[in-house]
């Protein structure tokens, strides 16, 4: 069998897997709540046709679309802001001892603490969902791209001073890419906490998003809405994971490249 061919099986038993795994999850979900009349677990169908009915398409545009604008808000705010600032604290050794401290105190406030200060500060509006989202979001990226600027190899820079490489040369042909694969790390990290912050900031003083109306199902007892809402983020959380993996793997090739051909 050619490379090329056994390449093309192997990715093809992969993205059987890939599929089959969540239709037996299904499957098995399905079975199990098939004819259950407790009202804290409908039946799965019970749930399909709420999910239908609720969010293809009635509440996209008052739920889904202002929720996501909050999300990727925070979370391109967390990329502006804690990228050049991690590059700069891992090449200043000064500034990084200075920060150290500040930045440890601030990453150990519990995100949902950071709630009731957004609303004396900034009210109850898409700023503050935007605030406390950037604020989780920014410490992944801000802490992964500081060790990888950190973990750039010496030699590189030592090799690139020698041939007089200048500061912003060194740091984009040198710095970047030696560092971009911790700093994607951090930025798959911050993506999944911003998802997880942005249903946490729509449950107080919000009467819109996702959130809210998860959380007001379950105090109506409208439990297969509820249910519906938590269906959704499951499968908005899968759907932006691999739209950053496809992105991660197109920007990373040379790197991904590299370790195969090591391996």
């Amino acid at each position: 069998m050619s490379p090329g061919r056994g390449m093309m099986n192997r990715r093809a038993v992969l993205l059987g897997i890939q599929i089959g795994a969540p239709v037996l999850v299904l499957l098995g979900w399905g079975l199990w709540s098939a004819g259950s009349v407790n009202i804290f677990y409908p039946p799965l169908t019970t749930i399909l046709d709420v999910f239908q009915d609720t969010w293809l398409f009635e509440r996209v545009g008052s739920d889904v679309v202002p929720s996501l604008a909050n999300m990727l808000a925070g979370f391109a705010l967390s990329i502006v802001i804690g990228v050049p600032l991690g590059i700069l604290i891992g090449l200043r050794r000064t500034l990084r001892t200075a920060l150290a401290p500040v930045i440890e105190f601030v990453r150990a406030i519990p995100p949902p603490a950071l709630i009731p200060f957004g609303i004396v500060v900034l009210g109850v509006g898409t700023s503050m969902k935007v605030f406390i989202i950037l604020m989780v979001g920014l410490f992944p990226v801000l802490m992964h791209t500081i060790d990888g600027v950190r973990g750039v190899d010496p030699g590189l820079l030592d090799s690139a001073r020698a041939y007089r490489v200048g500061r912003r040369d060194r740091l984009v042909r040198v710095v970047l890419p030696a560092a971009a694969p911790q700093i994607f790390a951090g930025m798959r990290v911050s993506l999944s906490l911003s998802l997880i912050l942005m249903v946490i900031s729509e449950m107080v003083a919000s009467t819109r998003g996702i959130g809210y109306f998860i959380l007001e199902s379950q105090r109506t007892f409208a439990i297969p809405e509820m249910w519906s809402g938590m269906v959704l983020l499951g499968i908005l959380g899968y759907l932006f994971n691999l739209a950053f993996g496809t992105i991660e793997r197109r920007a990373l090739r040379w790197h991904h490249g590299a370790r195969k051909g090591a391996s």
